[in-house]
């Protein structure tokens, strides 16, 4: 079956067959697999009638440490059962934004994701297959990294927001409009498209809470000195890396085409040379070593052919086409 089971197409003594109420298994987010998300919707407080009234809704997102399966805790389910209300639970997995990533979720926008997106996605699928569930306005919910995400999508989308509660978030946004994201408000437009508004902010019920117990630092003082020198010592080493790169020079021999390295406009340059022509051939971003290997294989293969003297005298990076030096 490839069209998504509905409420409203299941007969409602089935629903609880169809693992459509209840604890309703992980879902993976049809436009991200990466992003995935579990709800559970109290089985006997459900209305899957075609015009049905509808349940309230609690987004509940995790901290750093990961621990969706609150949502299967008798406190949650307690809860869900007594308000009533359904509980949706996104899970952002780590290390999408490198192998020590923790924390890109929380900013709603990274290099590799935009989870302010991946939410609104979420809610779609969840308005489609569960017509009986409140998804334009909804309670919001996050502790510690999950706050940090909860405070910041209240800024960008007040007006979906029926309250939001935020646990001791530790590193917050603040509603400054001389610094950019995350730290300030200055360029929401151009990276979400999107202004702050303080005063639609206001409209909507906020809790704050921080617990007499949250008043240190994650992992002590130690650790984060630690953190910063390693941070700083592996910054140093990928920077003497680029360097000796930018500057290696390849020996001509009958076999190898010779190279030549000069500053160009944005990085180190080669050009290559044919070891038969000793005419450049390429001309290659010294940090690009993939492209400099394809450029050198190629002239080393016409070694056997001398072409006609080129008539050019300057040529573009053929990896990026951006900067175009002369043969010096």
């Amino acid at each position: 079956m490839d069209r998504p089971l509905t409420t409203s197409n299941v007969p409602k003594k089935f629903l609880k067959a169809c693992l459509m109420v209840g604890h309703v298994p992980l879902k993976v987010l049809a436009c991200d697999p990466r992003v995935s998300y579990a709800l559970y919707i109290p089985p006997t407080r459900y209305d899957a009638d075609p015009n049905p009234t509808k349940l309230p809704l609690l987004v509940w997102v995790h901290g750093t440490g990961r621990k969706w399966n609150t949502l299967y805790e008798d406190e949650m389910v307690s809860f869900a059962d007594r308000m009533p209300c359904a509980i949706l639970a996104p899970l952002f997995p780590a290390g999408l934004d490198g192998p020590n990533d923790l924390d890109s979720y929380k900013m709603l926008h990274s290099s590799s994701l935009q989870s302010d997106q991946a939410l609104l996605e979420i809610l779609d699928e969840v308005s489609l297959r569960w017509p009986g569930i409140h998804t334009d306005n909804f309670f919001l919910h996050g502790f510690s990294g999950g706050g940090q995400f909860a405070h910041r999508f209240l800024y960008l989308y007040p007006e979906r927001l029926a309250a939001i509660s935020v646990g001791a978030p530790g590193r917050v946004t603040a509603l400054n409009f001389s610094k950019n994201w995350p730290e300030g408000i200055a360029d929401t437009n151009i990276l979400f498209g999107r202004e702050v508004v303080p005063g639609n902010i206001r409209k909507v019920p906020i809790q704050l809470v921080v617990g007499s117990e949250d008043n240190k630092v994650h992992g002590g003082e130690a650790f984060w000195t630690w953190l910063e020198k390693f941070e700083n010592k592996k910054e140093e080493k990928n920077l003497q890396g680029r360097k000796s790169r930018l500057s290696f020079t390849i020996a001509a021999s009958a076999k190898t085409p010779t190279t030549t390295s000069f500053a160009g406009q944005h990085s180190n340059l080669i050009i290559i040379h044919s070891p038969a022509t000793q005419r450049p051939t390429a001309i290659i971003c010294s940090s690009n070593q993939s492209a400099t290997r394809v450029a050198m294989s190629e002239a080393t293969r016409g070694q056997g052919r001398r072409k006609a003297p080129m008539k050019r005298t300057s040529m573009a990076c053929t990896a990026c086409r951006q900067v175009k030096v002369r043969d010096p």
